[in-house]
């Protein structure tokens, strides 16, 4: 049988080359995706050469600037599954945001941190029992940013996640990134039956998010779109995990980083306070 992927940030960039790798495989794939722009990415994706008998692709709209778009696709998602199973979830989606104006939607978070940790939270509190029914592997795509953190103090976070906070771009997308890994320790826990994988990609310029950040493909180590994405399948298919169970960061050479280099994301009580419950993140977000 084929398995059903659900993944976000597939639109263009390391998640689109994701997909297409997955496309030239044997095994068979269902496709469960979200985008904002439908109609350009189903193009994009008819384009390909794949087989359509064996693989096949769905596409709802997802715009992550949302909550409420978030609900709607996730009860796409749950109506398009019945009750077959879920075999990934595919966290890809990533945005570059300075802390300028408003929150999207009214939130009091900039759009960095809603699109890098929110709403993708928000996606798993929504599916959360096909999720741990399937036993599920999430796989969430990180980054060597999070060593990034401001002055290595999480307290940082309650200042530049703000909207209008007035962080830059790498400020922002240091802290959101490392919640973004508070949160995948969090669902480690609460998700016991499922197999959670953070995974970076690696340093790859080409991306549209890099080239904002004036990362160039003469820096050492930097890889190609499909090179980083061959590095995020690794999260997919590994099945050697270290013994202890908070070694989750899979590296973009491959093996497991060592606890030290993401230290301060093991805090429980900092997972805690910014990894709100369903119920929270409705009532501070005001969505029904």
């Amino acid at each position: 049988m084929a398995k059903t992927i659900v993944a976000t940030g597939i639109s263009s960039g390391l998640g689109f080359e994701t997909i297409k790798q997955l496309l030239e495989q044997a095994e068979p794939y269902n496709f469960i995706l979200g985008a904002r722009d439908t109609a350009k990415v189903q193009a994009a994706y008819d384009s390909l050469n794949y087989d359509t008998s064996k693989h096949s692709i769905t596409i709802y709209p997802l715009d992550l600037l949302s909550l409420k778009s978030v609900q709607s696709f996730a009860a796409n998602v749950l109506s398009k599954l019945g009750s077959e199973k879920l075999a990934y979830l595919f966290l890809c989606a990533g945005t570059l945001d300075k802390g300028e104006g408003p929150g999207p939607n009214g939130s009091q978070w900039c759009s960095g941190y809603v699109v890098n940790h929110l709403a993708p939270h928000y996606l798993v509190h929504l599916l959360r029992d096909v999720l741990s029914a399937s036993q599920s592997r999430v796989v969430f795509v990180s980054s060597g940013a999070i060593r990034g953190l401001r002055d290595q103090d999480p307290a940082t976070l309650d200042v530049d996640l703000k909207a209008n906070s007035g962080a830059g771009y790498r400020p922002i997308y240091s802290a959101s990134k490392f919640v973004q890994l508070l949160g995948a320790f969090y669902w480690r826990r609460e998700l016991p039956s499922c197999t959670i994988v953070a995974v970076s990609p690696g340093l790859i310029p080409s991306t549209p998010l890099a080239s904002s950040m004036g990362l160039t493909m003469d820096m050492p180590d930097a890889k190609t779109i499909p090179e980083g994405a061959q590095n995020l399948l690794r999260a997919f298919f590994i099945n050697e995990f270290p013994a202890d169970p908070e070694q989750i960061f899979l590296t973009s050479w491959g093996e497991w980083w060592p606890k030290d280099v993401y230290a301060l994301a093991l805090d429980a009580g900092l997972q805690k306070k910014w990894c709100l419950s369903r119920e929270e993140i409705e009532k501070t977000e005001s969505i029904a």
